[in-house]
């Protein structure tokens, strides 16, 4: 039976992406499940078969472009694009987000909250945790605020596309035991905000993605720096709801006060561009 792809473009949001994940699943699960046989390191297996699922996706994005939408730089639509600007915006938003993680440390150990200790691995650690942070942003701002975004926005206001690519990012977060969900909780209204601040850092960059991926780099990056590297020691001075569960900074009200001043300087900055108003 021969599939009419240009018909794909004409369905509903849902089925569309339906069709693409389930398209992206075929041709992942067979070798996905061949490397789960064959390796016997757990930690290898996970990066392998994530790695090679990132892989697919922009492959599969490829001929999804030219065969559903007759669009041969689908990439470039998304934002993701080769340019100057869209390179040092990148570099900008690594540094505001690098900035704002590390002083949001930095004020709870003023306050007593926190202590600070020495890590002989600091420069391994940064290096490390800038690599990740690079992978971690380009990877999710190239599925939640290019593909996804775009799918929703070719059927529905830049508004509602804007909330519900927010909530599906954190819902995809939350993809855990229910007693893991339920004691992290807190976290999903930080999430939520993050989805919405990196839309806003898209549509004030006039669609590049570049300022996305870098602030999201850049907040990974300096959480990375502090945890992996054990920077700090919690004073225990005030509960982990207001510093974080686990050390998090997402899940705790002080987290959640800086992100909403991100979130806030961010709507100004893409209200004041005259794009996608919300």
């Amino acid at each position: 039976m021969k599939i009419h792809f240009p018909a794909i473009a004409s369905y509903p949001t849902l089925i569309r992406v339906g069709i693409f994940l389930l398209a992206l699943l075929v041709l992942w699960l067979p070798i996905a499940t061949l490397i789960y046989f064959w390796v016997s390191d757990t930690n290898l297996v996970t990066i392998l078969t994530m790695g090679l699922l990132f892989v697919g996706f922009l492959l599969w994005l490829q001929f999804w472009g030219k065969l559903v939408y007759q669009q041969s730089n689908l990439l470039q639509s998304y934002g993701l694009s080769v340019t100057r600007k869209n390179a040092l915006e990148l570099l900008k938003g690594l540094d505001i987000g690098l900035f704002l993680t590390l002083t949001l440390f930095f004020v709870e150990g003023k306050l007593g909250w926190l202590g600070w200790q020495n890590s002989e691995q600091l420069p391994r650690v940064i290096l490390e945790g800038l690599i990740s942070a690079l992978g971690v942003g380009f990877a999710e701002e190239l599925v939640f605020r290019g593909w996804l975004l775009d799918e929703l926005e070719r059927d529905y206001s830049p508004q509602i596309s804007l909330w519900v690519s927010s909530w599906l990012y954190a819902l995809l977060h939350f993809i855990k035991p229910l007693p893991e969900i339920i004691r992290t909780f807190p976290q999903f209204p930080a999430l939520v905000l993050l989805g919405l601040t990196f839309v806003w850092a898209k549509r004030g960059s006039r669609g590049r993605l570049g300022l996305a991926i870098g602030l999201h780099a850049g907040l990974v990056w300096g959480y990375y720096i502090i945890n992996v590297g054990q920077l700090v020691r919690y004073s225990d001075r005030v509960p982990p709801w207001i510093t974080g569960i686990d050390g998090n900074p997402l899940s705790g009200l002080m987290g959640l006060a800086f992100l909403l001043a991100i979130a806030y300087a961010f709507w100004l900055r893409q209200r004041g561009k005259g794009e996608f108003k919300t």
